[in-house]
């Protein structure tokens, strides 16, 4: 069996202290907007939760009875992933009378719809 070393050595002549220093101050500066993003990702990696996310973006509203017919899914199965969302704010929730209607939070927006939109592009998320 051959065995693989890593090198952890750089082979450049000389640092760009400036584009170092840049690139860290512009990470340093969006650190907020990589965590919010990784953790709507985090949450949306799960298939079911991805349909979810799509189907509120498409209809703008939807109760757990309505995504429960929809997915094939318990009531019970679909308010769990309902849940997850609303604690980490990317849903936020509307009672009218004893139904409970779900969307996506102002704020989430954007991210879900730039994530969303990747259905909308040709060969861009290839078949199974």
């Amino acid at each position: 069996m051959l065995k693989y070393e890593v090198m952890n050595t750089c082979i450049r002549v000389f640092a760009d202290s400036d584009q170092i220093n840049r690139c860290r101050e512009d990470l340093k500066s969006k650190e907020e907007g990589f965590l919010e993003l990784a953790d709507v990702l985090n949450l949306a990696g799960n298939a079911v939760r991805l349909k979810i996310l799509y189907l509120l973006k498409q209809e703008n509203e939807l109760c757990p009875c309505d995504l429960s017919d929809i997915l094939g899914m318990t009531v019970p199965a679909v308010s769990q992933h309902l849940k997850k969302l609303k604690d980490a704010g990317i849903v936020t929730t509307k009672k009218s009378g004893q139904t409970i209607f779900y969307s996506v939070e102002a704020q989430s927006q954007r991210i879900i719809s730039s994530v969303l939109d990747l259905f909308n592009l040709p060969n861009s998320i290839p078949a199974l």
